[in-house]
């Protein structure tokens, strides 16, 4: 047989072979972020809509955390969604680019001082935190007890019954219970301005999954089309995502809508964030419908439309809450 001919073949059936293999993934009930069937869990649509682009079939488990990272090694499933990476977990895993950073802002009861900008003013405090999210060193403070549970509606109930004095929790939760539960959130808590610890999140693989690597590169490649065509910003219902869209290492502020606001915006939960995210003014440059905008002011009035907000909780938003 004609040796280019047995090579079609082959890569034909490599083709349909990744294909039909079914990816089994795992994440733990982290609403909004990872959460079971049915429940808003915007990462895992977010992961499985780029697999579906790559014709790539997988499952997603939600099972407790402790157990996602012990069965993945074990062989039942093959990676996680969602993935913070540790020097430990880079000799197991093949990491994707990150594709959303954690926010990690501290919040505390009514009254609390929520203005500290570091670990190294937060001595003598007790932290709640998720049972082994890799959250790092805390800067290096020994002075800070660090106190973790299952998740952070149990870092709540710890906050309020004065058991802990902060807990770290997503930003972009945070902005879900200020819609949806703004007067539980006003009367109980404090919630910090700024992140005290950004994470990137990535999509993960165990290093003995077949073709590992280049599943991982393809679905870097899918994320930045969605990016591109905003079913990003759709799946993450969010109007403002910040990404380098152009590939200069720059970031900039992609619209999904066709509604901008009458003035340019001020809080974007950020997305493939490079240091801007810690400037005064952030990035300067627009991605709208395709177009790159050097200013606000640049962008056509006929984006510049007032933003309609729905506070209309819908039956998956009822299950992001968190039980005061």
């Amino acid at each position: 047989m004609n040796k280019s001919i047995l090579y079609l073949l082959l890569l034909v059936n490599f083709s349909l072979y990744s294909q039909q293999a079914e990816l089994k993934l795992a994440a733990d009930a982290w609403p909004p972020f990872t959460n079971v069937e049915g429940e808003k869990s915007i990462l895992t649509d977010l992961v499985s809509e780029a697999l579906t682009r790559m014709n790539t079939v997988s499952s997603i488990s939600i099972i407790e955390f402790n157990d996602v990272l012990s069965e993945i090694e074990s062989g039942k499933f093959d990676g996680s969604p969602a993935l913070w990476i540790s020097d430990d977990r880079k000799e197991k895993y093949f990491f994707s680019k990150p594709y959303l950073y954690n926010q990690l802002i501290l919040v505390g009861r009514k009254g609390s001082d929520v203005s500290q900008n570091s670990f190294s003013q937060l001595s003598g405090m007790r932290i709640g935190v998720v049972d082994n999210y890799a959250y790092g060193n805390f800067g290096n403070n020994k002075q800070i007890t660090i106190v973790s549970d299952v998740n952070n509606q149990k870092n709540l109930e710890n906050l309020l019954s004065d058991k802990i004095d902060y807990m770290l929790v997503d930003a972009l939760l945070i902005q879900y219970m200020l819609k949806y539960q703004l007067n539980d959130v006003t009367k109980h808590l404090a919630i910090g301005q700024k992140p005290l610890l950004v994470k990137p999140l990535h999509f993960a693989l165990g290093k003995n999954v077949e073709n590992a690597e280049e599943i991982i590169s393809q679905f870097d490649e899918q994320i930045e089309e969605m990016v591109a065509d905003e079913s990003f910003n759709r799946i993450l219902e969010l109007n403002w995502i910040q990404a380098d869209v152009d590939g200069d290492g720059v970031t900039e502020l992609v619209l999904g809508s066709n509604m901008a606001g009458t003035a340019a915006p001020q809080n974007i939960y950020g997305l493939m964030m490079d240091n801007s995210y810690k400037e005064k003014n952030g990035p300067k440059r627009y991605y709208i419908d395709g177009k790159l905008y050097e200013d606000w002011d640049n962008i056509p009035k006929s984006y510049k439309l007032d933003l309609v907000e729905d506070k209309t909780p819908s039956e998956e938003d009822t299950y992001i809450r968190l039980d005061f």
